[in-house]
């Protein structure tokens, strides 16, 4: 079981549902409200069969309720799981000292909240979801952002939101707070509108097809031209022809791959190849510790890393340069004791780039970004002749992919970003003629 539930709430639904189909229950939660763990106690002593928990030092908040508090809780008792407190009291340390190096991507949450009984943001889904608002730029909209999660649900049909329909309707609410919609908006305008590509995909039935079948109205606006599936989607897929596969990937990255990335490229499409760009640019960064990674060096520190055995590279920060008029410094530093000097961009710094126009939401021939994000994916080339609905591109912001399609018949004449690329909204990426 999966929701939003009041501690004897769940004790009531176990011992129903005990009785009335007889199969082993389980409870998982990620109860906003901060009585979980007492969720958990109803529940099992209701007879649930299996509940979902955390260690303490990862637990509470919008995660699962504290482990080693119910161990403590239930011991002695016919519900005693028995397991050894000692070892998990180490567990939950260790991850008590690893925790602060990954502090930023919190989602600085500092206590639950009863209002996930109106909004029914599910608890995992609320510490992703705040985090992808605010790199949106919408923070400051954050309360019309979690209004419109209830409003883009009802919608829906009032969904079973777990991983991934949940991620789903956020995607539709971050969408419509950013074009200032309202529900009315979408039906009026649908047929207007580029929505995210996983509400696309959602109502296609690529996930599945919902308890109670998707609001037709709504099924047929976000379609658009496209046929929804009427099976299951894993029956559709075809064959994956990895030989195939390989040359294509390899003729775009430029280089040799292994097997294992074959793979990765095919259960990761366009994530493998951000990856590979990334290594190939800056080489295999798995070896630095999580701090320098995350946060870098201050001037005067030093840091050892081991990039194979028996060669390990000590290297200290002496100096960080001026900033240029262009956002770059010389970063000065010493590589096993040889003074060393490199020109980086200082992405901490935003400068004017001229390339970024606007497109003009009149003219048909100009094709502008929906959201702020990254060129996730181009699929078509200067040259190309595409057709009224043909996908050009694809952009990627905070785990939410949008398609970019062409409004009218045409020519590609001039492309604007690459791959990789960040652009924010309206700016201009295709013109066609």
């Amino acid at each position: 079981m999966a929701g939003l539930l009041k501690p004897f709430a769940a004790e009531k639904l176990v011992k129903a549902l005990k009785n009335e189909i007889g199969i082993p229950i389980h409870l998982h939660t990620h109860d906003t409200s901060s009585n979980g763990g007492t969720m958990l106690m109803m529940a099992a002593q209701a007879g649930c069969d299996i509940v979902d928990t955390a260690l303490s030092s990862v637990s509470g908040l919008t995660a699962q309720p504290n482990m080693n508090a119910l161990l403590s809780a239930l011991e002695g008792t016919i519900w005693d799981p028995a397991l050894d407190q000692v070892g998990m009291q180490q567990l939950a340390n260790y991850w008590e000292t690893v925790r602060p190096a990954y502090a930023p991507f919190e989602s600085e949450l500092r206590s639950g909240t009863a209002q996930v009984y109106h909004h029914e943001i599910p608890g995992g889904q609320y510490s992703n979801y705040k985090p992808q608002v605010e790199g949106l730029g919408l923070g400051h909209r954050w309360e019309e952002c979690k209004e419109m999660y209830r409003k883009v649900n009802d919608m829906f049909g009032d969904l079973v939101k777990v991983t991934p329909s949940s991620k789903i309707v956020g995607d539709m609410a971050m969408f419509m707070v950013q074009n200032n919609l309202e529900p009315e908006d979408v039906f009026e305008r649908g047929h207007e509108l580029t929505f995210p590509q996983g509400v696309v995909d959602f109502f296609k039935g690529m996930i599945g097809q919902p308890y109670g079948g998707f609001p037709e109205k709504l099924q047929k606006i976000i379609l658009k031209d496209e046929q929804p599936l009427t099976c299951r989607p894993g029956e559709l897929l075809e064959p994956v022809d990895f030989v195939a596969k390989k040359a294509e990937v390899e003729k775009k990255l430029g280089h040799q791959i292994s097997d294992r990335d074959v793979l990765s490229a095919v259960l990761y499409p366009g994530v493998f190849e951000e990856f590979d760009r990334q290594r190939q640019e800056y080489s295999d960064l798995s070896f630095l510790p999580t701090p320098v990674f995350f946060y870098g060096l201050e001037v005067g520190e030093e840091v050892s890393i081991e990039i194979q055995p028996g060669k390990t590279l000590i290297v200290t920060l002496n100096a960080v340069g001026n900033l240029h008029a262009d956002g770059t410094r010389h970063i000065y530093f010493e590589l096993n004791g040889e003074p060393r000097q490199v020109m980086v961009k200082d992405m901490s710094v935003e400068t004017e780039d001229a390339s970024h126009r606007k497109a003009d939401p009149d003219n048909h021939h100009e094709i502008g970004a929906p959201m702020p994000g990254k060129i996730f994916k181009m699929l078509v080339d200067v040259g190309d002749e595409v057709k009224a609905g043909d996908t050009l591109l694809a952009t990627e912001a905070m785990k939410m992919e949008t398609n970019v399609k062409a409004r009218e018949d045409g020519v590609v004449k001039e492309i604007l970003f690459g791959e990789g690329a960040q652009v924010q909204q309206g700016d201009l990426l295709v013109i066609l003629e």
